[in-house]
């Protein structure tokens, strides 16, 4: 583990070098939540703060209507900004740990024109020069939940990242029955990371629920806030790789991992499919979103590792976060067979 400047260039001038690769997990949960465990808290105290430097915040729509004319696929649209979370005791006689996820809105305009923002208002470079190999953490301390040991929230900085788009993305890791992990290569058409290797994902959708803006004193638009981060992973699922949703498990969160390169936050979840990944394969050929990627791979997690590289940051965090799940069952089936041996 890894203090949070430790695989970071920085510079106090007026242009810093991010690195398009690295990361950082925001909630880590090796012992993954179910959705019971999960809600949202839906209010305009998580939108995005104007910056105060108008020429920065005007240039958000010159940068758009120059990658608009220049890819015909772009398109805006609202999307859910991560604003933070709140840890809360589940109540009960087992005190399972709830986690709350503060939402806003943002929109897609904004991300595209995050790359030329830091966190403090400087212009930004990316740099492919180099890949951060270990996990990276928010803050240089790792805070402990007491309500659960398999529990991991470093510290967060809705406060630093106010002037950010923070859209929240989300990933499904999922494992075939016959213990394969499906990777998609995404289209040289798409507008981020063409070419690269990603997990099945996109976006949970405010506009699937009805969302177009604020509304007020609904406890029914946290419900169905809350639903929608578990029911878009499952569609994302199913319209990039083709597989019916009746081959799939429940979601588990497994956390939160954000590319540093323009501040991209995405939920992961971990997804059991009961196909094996020749069937997988099959499907992928009729699957609705398709033209997304060119290519479905089902591998090792072993082959998995060797592709890392190729992934963008936010992706990369969540295989760590895969990772972190994987080590912690292993952990605890040790310990019980080792109990149950004596």
């Amino acid at each position: 583990m890894e203090n949070e400047n430790s695989n970071e260039t920085t510079s106090s001038s007026s242009s810093s070098i991010v690195d398009p690769l690295s990361f950082k997990l925001l909630v880590s949960c090796p012992s993954p939540l179910s959705p019971s465990q999960v809600s949202a808290s839906f209010s305009a105290d998580y939108d995005r703060v104007p910056h105060p430097d108008t020429i920065l915040e005007n240039s958000i729509s010159q940068i758009w209507e120059q990658r608009a004319q220049n890819n015909k696929s772009l398109f805006n649209g609202n999307k859910f900004r991560y604003g933070g979370y709140e840890l809360k005791d589940g109540g009960g006689s087992n005190h399972e740990p709830h986690l709350c996820l503060h939402l806003g809105l943002t929109d897609y305009r904004s991300l595209l024109n995050a790359p030329s923002f830091d966190f403090c208002g400087n212009k930004l470079k990316s740099s492919v020069g180099k890949v951060s190999g270990s996990i990276r953490r928010e803050g240089s301390k790792e805070m402990k939940v007491e309500l659960s040991s398999h529990l991991s929230f470093p510290s967060d900085d809705p406060i630093r990242c106010q002037h950010t788009s923070s859209p929240l993305g989300n990933g499904a890791v999922v494992e075939t029955i016959d213990k394969k992990i499906i990777v998609l290569q995404r289209s040289n058409n798409v507008g981020e990371f063409p070419g690269h290797f990603v997990f099945p994902g996109g976006h949970p959708e405010p506009q699937e629920i009805g969302i177009t803006s604020h509304q007020h004193g609904k406890e029914s638009v946290n419900n169905e806030v809350s639903r929608e981060m578990f029911d878009s992973i499952v569609r994302e699922v199913v319209e990039e790789i083709g597989v019916p949703a009746s081959s799939l498990s429940i979601p588990a969160f497994i956390g939160i991992s954000r590319r540093d390169l323009n501040v991209r936050p995405a939920a992961f979840f971990f997804i059991r499919c009961n196909l094996d990944s020749e069937e997988v394969q099959k499907l992928y050929s009729n699957a609705q979103d398709g033209y997304e990627s060119t290519q479905l791979y089902a591998v090792s997690v072993v082959e998995l590792e060797s592709m890392t590289s190729r992934m963008p940051g936010c992706h990369r965090g969540g295989f760590a976060l895969y990772k972190l799940m994987v080590e912690a069952a292993n952990t605890t089936s040790s310990k019980f067979l080792s109990t149950y041996s004596l």
